[in-house]
């Protein structure tokens, strides 16, 4: 199985974040230019929390809140849970599902290097299984019996 640092090594790009003491109208404009639906929260290099659309529309939309007024610190899951390059894929999917959240924040000796989501673990199994149909093919093929 792949691991988050092969994960991380496809999808490539900057991280996406934002301060604590943004507001939340900044947050979503992240998202919706870099196409992500949660952005990491991020004070003095330390990650602080995690904000999606969802803590957006829940927390800010509902209740009737400004989004140009609120802060993400009101809005956003601290402390979040946590993984590591090394960390292999299928952990975090088994751990996104039991606990129910889509986003994993990567840390690799507590700095923050990247966020992987419910679909770059999707996406990272799929080429995995390819790789594997690949490769009984070509057994199959030439070095199969009779081949």
């Amino acid at each position: 199985m792949s691991t988050v640092k092969s994960a991380l090594a496809q999808k490539g790009g900057a991280l996406i974040h934002v301060r604590s003491t943004d507001m939340v109208v900044e947050a979503l404009r992240r998202m919706r230019d870099d196409r992500v639906r949660a952005v990491l929260v991020i004070d003095d290099d330390v990650l602080v929390g995690i904000v999606t659309q969802g803590d957006c529309a829940i927390k800010v939309l509902l209740p009737g809140l400004d989004a140009k007024q609120t802060p993400v610190s009101q809005v956003m899951t601290v402390n979040p849970v946590t993984i590591k390059p090394d960390d292999p894929l299928d952990g975090c999917m088994a751990m996104m599902a039991k606990r129910r959240f889509r986003h994993l924040p990567v840390l690799d000796a507590g700095k923050v290097v990247g966020v992987i989501s419910i679909g770059d673990v999707v996406k990272n199994i799929i080429r995995d299984l390819e790789h594997n149909v690949d490769d009984l093919m070509g057994y199959i093929m030439k070095d199969g019996p009779g081949g």
